[in-house]
């Protein structure tokens, strides 16, 4: 048997990675313009209140002042900047408005105007540098003139996120300062600029960049790192890779979930440039983990921002649950593995995510977003970080938001995935040059039938791949009035290949039954990928009450209400027996989970998990 030395083990795990290397691999499916679709309906309102009002509606300014002030030890007021430009650059991506270009640009004319001759943009004191959120706001400042760059060319932008990641290499790095024991979160917070290093690389292909990302994986798996690979292929929950931290707002919590995110978003785009197997399998082994263990019924999870086992207990009150932060970088992921590996799966959590606890961080009218959606109570306003008037969240879910048209629609050679049905409209070229225009017509999550029009330049042969989501177990299609007979599986694309023409039309109808779920002694209701809440302003009962829905097999007789208080999307009765005193059966009142409590007055209740009433006579 051989025997190897402490420091040959250590060599062959931190360097087998990039033995293995391969080849790079693109993304499977691409996203179409997005100035050539356009969201309507509820959804298409909704995502244009966010830009106003969130977005071009935002004091750019504001967010640059902390950075003309190099005083700070240990705050975050540089991410504020980085995510609202994040969020501009998808807007505009989408609407090319104007307005919002110019104050885009002012802003990165006025970051740059911030950075020092050394290349350093932030608002930390020399003497700080490095420690706390520093490399972190770095990151997010990187992330925004690059993406700004993606849609301007703008030099300046280019030559200053070069300028910035130059000097942190200059103090980062073998024979320097370690990654991974700056800042927080055994070095997550610090070490996820590896997004935007693979992001320089890829604009400049300068190897220095490409180096120091393998360098930050590589500090990963040191004793002092996350060990974000390892762990993850040998099964190692998220929730348990580290023991619970005595500080946990500090650099040994290794269970912080957004920061945890970031990182694998870093190493999808490593992937992407060597190959190396075991990345794409770590980020996945992890996010099927995050799936089994930790994300709730509506489509997130955390507490406190941390892993915590969330799934098993969502039906217990959490302190400070499903930060947004937390979802849109849930949705993130979940994205980029869907343009990477085309697996459906991905698409169905964003759409669980988005029409969940990401509407449920919204303030109806669009205006704010709070910071903790639980999935009981009230909703309100969440505190103003930094001394300033914003905070993490606030500047972070309009990137949620903006995901959602790049998944819509995308295509992957002579193919068009269609991954959101919502009223639409989308114009597109596939790889035969062969111009395509695509109508949505939809009452959907509401109605059960997704009308298409397909309108191609000329008729050609191509194959239109519909989403079946994995909860839709009884489907129907038919292709100008005639059905399929194929079968229709949950949970991929059904994929209809033939010779279009201008007018040809299909019709998809889903399973919008409601389904009744089980979990400790609790109760809750799904109708396709909304959840539903009890909701005080129906005033039809407490909602806390115990309950006995009425149900067959699991599937409940749900009914469109046209009862909708002030800020409901969406309103349901289900018949229920409730209470303990007099078991009458009765008609109560639902409403869709992202707009229960959205007009964030204390004095309503919302619930997702009712508990259920225990029948001795009949017991389940």
């Amino acid at each position: 048997m051989k025997i190897y030395t402490f420091y040959t083990l250590l060599f062959l795990m931190v360097f087998t990675p990039f033995l293995m290397q391969g080849q790079a691999v693109p993304d499977l499916l691409k996203t179409i313009p997005q100035n050539q679709l356009k969201l309507k309906g509820y959804v298409g309102k909704h995502t244009d209140l966010l830009m106003e009002k969130r977005i071009l509606g935002q004091d750019y300014d504001h967010l640059v002042e902390p950075f003309r002030h190099k005083e700070e030890d240990n705050l975050w007021h540089m991410e504020f900047w980085g995510k609202w430009m994040l969020g501009a650059v998808a807007a505009w991506e989408y609407n090319h408005d104007a307005e919002l270009m110019d104050h885009m640009s002012k802003s990165v004319t006025s970051i740059i105007e911030t950075q020092l001759s050394n290349g350093y943009i932030g608002n930390y004191s020399p003497e700080h540098q490095l420690t706390s959120w520093d490399i972190w706001g770095r990151k997010y400042v990187l992330l925004g003139l690059l993406r700004y760059h993606d849609i301007t060319k703008n030099k300046k932008a280019l030559k200053a996120a070069k300028k910035s990641a130059n000097y942190l290499l200059s103090q980062v790095g073998p024979g320097k300062v370690n990654i991974v024991v700056t800042g927080n979160y055994m070095g997550m917070a610090s070490s996820s600029v590896l997004e935007p290093m693979m992001m320089l690389y890829n604009k400049t292909n300068d190897e220095k960049y490409l180096d120091f990302a393998k360098y930050i994986v590589a500090q990963w798996e040191t004793p002092e790192g996350p060990q974000l690979i390892s762990k993850a292929l040998a099964g190692v929950h998220v929730a348990d890779r580290f023991p619970q931290p005595e500080r946990w707002y500090g650099p040994w919590n290794g269970q912080k979930a957004y920061e945890m995110m970031s990182c694998y978003n870093g190493l999808l785009e490593l992937y992407k440039v060597t190959g190396t197997p075991d990345y794409l399998k770590a980020v996945e082994m992890t996010m099927q983990d995050i799936i089994d263990e930790e994300i709730n019924i509506t489509g997130s999870g955390s507490s406190f921002e941390g892993w915590y086992h969330g799934k098993e207990k969502q039906t217990t009150p959490t302190f400070n649950t499903m930060e947004t932060c937390v979802t849109t970088t849930w949705m993130k992921v979940n994205y980029d593995l869907l343009r990477l590996t085309g697996k459906l799966k991905y698409a169905d959590n964003i759409e669980l995510t988005y029409y969940n606890a990401l509407m449920a961080s919204t303030q109806f009218g669009g205006a704010k977003i709070l910071k903790y959606s639980p999935l009981q109570g009230s909703r309100g306003d969440g505190e103003k970080q930094c001394g300033m008037n914003i905070n993490c969240c606030s500047a972070n879910g309009p990137r949620g938001y903006m995901m959602l048209p790049r998944f819509a629609i995308m295509t992957a050679a002579n193919e068009v995935y269609v991954n959101l049905y919502t009223d639409l409209s989308a114009t597109f070229t596939l790889s035969s040059k062969n111009k395509i225009a695509l109508e949505q017509k939809t009452s959907y999550p509401e109605g059960d039938k997704i009308q298409f029009t397909i309108n191609p330049n000329k008729s050609e042969a191509f194959t239109i791949a519909l989403r079946i989501p994995a909860w839709s177990t009884q489907n129907s299609l038919m292709v100008n009035g005639k059905k399929i007979d194929k079968v229709i599986t949950p949970g991929t694309y059904a994929k209809i290949t033939r010779q279009w023409k201008k007018g040809d039309q299909i019709e998809l109808q889903l399973d919008l039954r409601g389904h009744l779920v089980h979990l400790n002694g609790f109760s809750a209701l799904k109708r396709g990928p909304i959840v539903l809440a009890r909701y005080s302003l129906f005033e039809d009962g407490f909602v806390d009450e115990g309950v006995r829905i009425q149900h067959k097999n699991n599937i409940v007789d749900l009914q469109i209400s046209e009862t909708k208080p002030e800020g409901v999307w969406l309103s349901f009765t289900a018949p229920i027996k409730l209470g303990t005193r007099k078991p009458t059966l009765t008609k109560v009142h639902f409403c869709d989970f992202g707009s229960a409590g959205n007009i964030w007055d204390d004095k309503t209740r919302y619930k997702v998990w009712l508990p259920e009433t225990i029948n001795v006579m009949k017991p389940e």
